[in-house]
């Protein structure tokens, strides 16, 4: 477990975000392309979710344990994709998909957006897995905590 952790976002569907619901928040899968990126995931490294679609951060929780592969299907996407790159979690700040904080309403405080115009800002929520700076991370969780207070 390293001192600092890394902040890790998971691009899903709301679907796939209900999927690790039902499993108690207590594992997460990503795709098979990003074992490199599994490799990586250690405990006490973070984890927020932006859920596609409805384009809004629905939580956080925290790596527990070391990735491991796994091909039973719990989430899915295109034929063929079973996510078999898992690690244990535990939820922190959760809240339902229809509470879920927006991100165009962030975006002004997000700096890892600002490699992209702003009228292209969803570039940066294509693909599965990616990392964030600790202040893009905090700013997200405390906002996802005020609407979780206000619900």
């Amino acid at each position: 477990m390293s001192d600092t952790p890394t902040y890790w976002m998971i691009v899903t569907s709301p679907q796939n975000f209900a999927r690790t619901r039902e499993l108690g928040f207590t594992l997460q899968g990503i795709k098979s392309r990003h074992g490199k990126k599994a490799a990586k995931m250690q405990a006490g490294d973070r984890l927020l979710w932006y859920l596609t679609g409805i384009q809004s951060f629905a939580g956080t929780a925290t790596i527990t344990g070391p990735a491991y592969e796994d091909h039973t299907i719990v989430w899915t996407s295109k034929p063929g994709e079973d996510y078999p790159w898992r690690f244990p979690i535990r939820a922190d700040t959760i809240l339902d998909a229809d509470s879920a904080v927006k991100a165009a309403d962030l975006l002004p405080g997000l700096g890892f957006v600002k490699k992209w115009p702003i009228e292209h800002w969803h570039l940066a929520f294509q693909g599965n897995v990616h990392t964030l700076p600790a202040a893009d991370f905090d700013f997200i969780e405390r906002s996802l905590q005020t609407a979780r207070a206000a619900a």
